[in-house]
């Protein structure tokens, strides 16, 4: 019992002893219970027990003292049967696994939680392109057009600033550039353009007054009362007006100090729209009514503005009448220069019963009495008088002292009186850019003069300090 409790075997006790162990016991011998022990835990744990006979090397009978080990012995895997087939194939398994990156780094996820892995990816992905999307048509796209429509706005802007003789100005290079380096709208529009257009337009305006300046001192200002690029809207359609037409086109003539202090006075959207030129006038004359001669009241130098009176066109049709009202606001010919005013001689024509003046003076001193008394009085024609003097039989001196602006003071004595001759008439010699001299002709029947208050003479400037004060 206690030999088979030690492993031993009944043929062990049979064996003849190895006279080559030089009377040592073998190990199987020498082991007791503990070794034994050893040996199963050995086995247990995977380590082989250890070979106690001793190696013979090619005859040698030196005992070895190196333990060889064995290799322990792979268990063969299960075989599958055959008769059960395998629902998928075996997983491989993947150094490094799919947590991991690196060799033995985590263990590979089932296939279910890659699919899981995989769908939630391709999600991600479809998200953030439709993220993308919606972020560059509701967002992106929008704001770019809303960044382009400003610079557009700019640029239109600065080309209708910069044109003529400014259309190849350095500045203008300069606010192009900064509009296409800015990069939000407000950037777009906060952009300078008519400080420096209005800057560029004065330098060059002031520079043409002093070269195209006549002998008398005076140049002409032309310039368009609608603008090129603007829109006509009417009751029918709405068009637009891409050239400035001749009809458009104002012609001012005014002394060099005036059209100085109105290039100073005025910005860019002006300036941009106005040629200075150098006049080139007519004296054209025209017979007008009182009432069309600014009242009678303008006197030779005086400036005047020339409109025409045109009565409202009247259409009808359908038992409906429309009535259009001309369009145009500005005058036909401003800055024409009276040259010379005549009055009809009806007007010269008084006798000694129309014109007397008495004069009577009394004094006392010491109860003796001092009395005197003058009388005037006035008659003649003075159609006739002119007459004599031109014949060589008055005093040219001392008519030309009675004559001189005789109509004017005549009228100015009717303005002054309040009471005037209404039906009188005038011939009036205006001085008018040629190009508006055949126009003129054509229309003096409904032509009206006026007197403009900015360029006003000085019986007006008198009036209207007296009448609104100085301060």
């Amino acid at each position: 019992m206690l030999d088979k409790i030690l492993g031993k075997k009944d043929k062990d006790k049979n064996d003849t002893p190895d006279l080559r162990k030089n009377g040592k016991k073998s190990d199987s011998d020498n082991s007791d219970i503990g070794g034994r022990l050893k040996d199963m835990v050995g086995k247990v744990s995977g380590k082989p027990k250890d070979n106690g006979k001793s190696e013979i090397d090619n005859g040698d009978k030196k005992a070895s003292s190196d333990k060889k080990i064995p290799r322990p012995m792979p268990k063969p895997k299960p075989k599958q049967p055959l008769d059960k087939p395998r629902l998928r194939p075996p997983e491989k398994k993947k150094p490094g696994g799919f947590v991991g990156l690196g060799g033995g780094f985590g263990k590979q996820l089932p296939e279910d939680d890659q699919r899981t892995l995989v769908g939630a990816a391709v999600f991600g992905i479809i998200l953030i392109i439709l993220v993308g999307a919606g972020y560059y048509f509701l967002v992106y796209a929008p704001y770019q057009d809303t960044l382009n429509s400003a610079k557009m706005t700019k640029i239109n802007e600065v080309n209708s600033y910069f044109k003529g003789a400014l259309a190849a100005d350095p500045r203008k290079n300069i606010i192009l550039a900064d509009i296409d380096s800015s990069v939000t709208p407000d950037q777009v529009l906060a952009v300078d353009v008519i400080g420096p257009a209005t800057s560029a337009w004065r330098d060059y305006q002031n520079q043409q007054i002093n070269l195209k300046k006549d002998p008398y001192g005076r140049v002409m200002i032309s310039y368009s009362t609608q603008p090129t690029g603007t829109t006509v809207t009417n009751d029918t359609n709405t068009t637009a007006n891409p050239v400035t037409s001749a009809s458009d086109v104002k012609n001012l003539i005014v002394k060099v100090v005036d059209a100085q202090k109105i290039v100073n006075e005025a910005d860019a959207s002006v300036l941009a729209n106005m040629d200075i030129v150098t006049p080139d006038t007519v004296a054209v004359p025209i017979v007008i009514l009182r009432t069309q001669a600014a009242g009678g009241l303008i006197n030779v130098g005086d400036s005047v503005d020339v409109y025409q009176n045109v009565a409202p066109a009247t259409t009808s049709g359908n038992n409906t009448t429309q009535t259009t009202q001309p369009t145009s606001t500005a005058p036909e010919i401003s800055g024409a220069t009276v040259l010379a005013i005549l009055r009809n001689s009806t007007s010269g024509i008084y006798s000694s019963g129309s014109a007397n003046l008495t004069h009577a003076q009394s004094f006392a001193i010491n109860s003796a009495g001092l009395s005197t008394s003058t009388s005037q009085s006035a008659q003649g024609d003075v159609e006739q008088l002119l007459r004599a003097g031109a014949s060589s039989n008055w005093n040219d001196a001392q008519l030309t002292s009675l004559l001189s602006a005789y109509g004017w003071r005549l009228s100015d004595f009717e303005r002054v009186s309040n009471l005037g001759e209404l039906d009188a008439q005038y011939l009036i010699l205006l001085e008018v850019p040629r190009e508006n001299a055949l126009w003129l002709i054509q229309n003096s029947n409904s032509v009206v003069l006026t007197v403009p208050t900015q360029r006003a003479p000085e019986w007006m400037i008198t009036e209207l300090h007296q009448i609104y004060g100085t301060g």
